[in-house]
């Protein structure tokens, strides 16, 4: 009796392990927006279907291609689309900007059809579009075949590529504010009233800092979550893919993130760094500004290491603006972000005139 006790002990410990570890995502990620710095992954690279999370590219490129004021009409097919909808009817007409918003918010697989076949003129082409724009960001292993993530062949990302995605997609104003609403209205022909469209992404409610971005379900790519927040100037993308517990898991990953990472501003843009002599110049030095905020996440308690590379000296002839060298940030022998370092004036190279006038200048006055 003793021995069937303890065997049934430790099989409800077994059962309560793979329980768990079943709850957690089949991979994951979280990245640092500003540099792209990867503070945490899990089976980052390994390519899985994304579901609706493919929208991310869909509003991307629309919003690159397209004009949020041009009319998008839904054809037959994006109609008949199946899935989650806006219940478009077919010859149903709305901007560009309001597709999106059913897009992003409703996650209406109608809306990205129609955008598809009005920015690329076909679903295939959108998709290649897509695939084409993906490796353009830096993705090592995607390809869409849909522009909303129903099962299809081949249709794959990875968590990494899809943070690399988003990363590029919340520098666009425009889609960071779609992402961030939580409740839109639209237009509905032959309706008496207007669509209102909730945002699914919980997050938003739930989370302080929250930015968006994209849920995503099919029964294939299970649970799929992309999701961002900000808070005290350090700015996370995370992905989660196949994860039942999404939002769950994606708020201990921002917590994770937000407890042990801090963003660390060493220059601000326009500050000098250091005067560089002028050889042959109009004047001696010129001074050396960082052409953008000289900023990187780094562990709480720690600081960077700082690498500048300027010459020991500049020739004559430089432009304001011009770049003169570079300032980088480093962890362990890490690059976290490079940044231009440039000429914060023009100096010309001195001529018989510039000799001249000085010589004038110079030249005791008479008594």
């Amino acid at each position: 009796m003793k021995r069937m006790l303890v065997g049934l002990f430790f099989g409800l410990i077994l059962l309560y392990n793979g329980s768990a570890l079943a709850e957690g995502a089949k991979a994951s990620i979280l990245m640092e927006a500003t540099t792209g710095r990867v503070l945490y992954e899990q089976n980052a690279h390994q390519p899985l279907p994304m579901a609706s999370t493919t929208k991310v590219m869909t509003a991307l490129l629309a919003l690159e291609k397209g004009n949020l004021s041009d009319t998008v009409t839904a054809s037959e097919n994006a109609f008949g689309v199946p899935g989650t909808s806006i219940y478009l009817s077919q010859g149903e007409q709305l901007s560009l900007e309001e597709m999106l918003y059913g897009l992003m918010l409703a996650s209406g697989n109608d809306a990205a059809v129609a955008i598809a076949e009005h920015i690329g003129g076909s679903v295939s082409e959108f998709c290649r579009m897509m695939t084409a724009r993906a490796e353009e960001i830096g993705c090592e292993n995607t390809v869409f075949s849909t522009p909303h993530g129903l099962p299809s062949d081949h249709h794959h990302t990875t968590a990494w590529d899809l943070a690399l995605i988003t990363r590029e997609a919340m520098q666009n104003p425009v889609f960071r504010e779609i992402v961030s609403t939580q409740r839109a209205t639209l237009p509905w022909a032959n309706h008496e009233y207007d669509r209102v469209l909730t945002n699914k992404n919980k997050l938003l409610s739930s989370y302080p800092g929250a930015l968006g971005v994209k849920t995503g379900y099919t029964k294939a790519a299970g649970r799929c979550l992309v999701f961002a927040a900000q808070q005290e100037g350090l700015c996370l993308i995370g992905v989660v893919l196949n994860c039942p517990d999404w939002f769950n898991e994606a708020t201990a990953l921002l917590n994770r993130g937000f407890e042990n990472w801090q963003m660390v501003t060493l220059l601000s843009q326009g500050e000098t760094v250091r005067e560089i002599p002028v050889e042959n110049g109009v004047q001696a030095t010129v001074k050396v500004q960082a052409a953008a905020d000289v900023s990187a996440p780094v562990g709480i308690n720690s600081w960077p290491d700082i690498r500048i590379d300027l010459p020991a000296q500049l020739p004559a002839g430089i432009e304001k603006g011009q770049e003169v060298g570079t300032i980088s940030l480093m962890d362990q022998g890490e690059t976290l972000v490079t940044v231009p370092l440039i000429a914060a004036e023009t100096v010309a190279e001195t001529d018989f005139r510039h000799h001249v006038t000085r010589l004038i200048r110079a030249w005791p006055l008479a008594e």
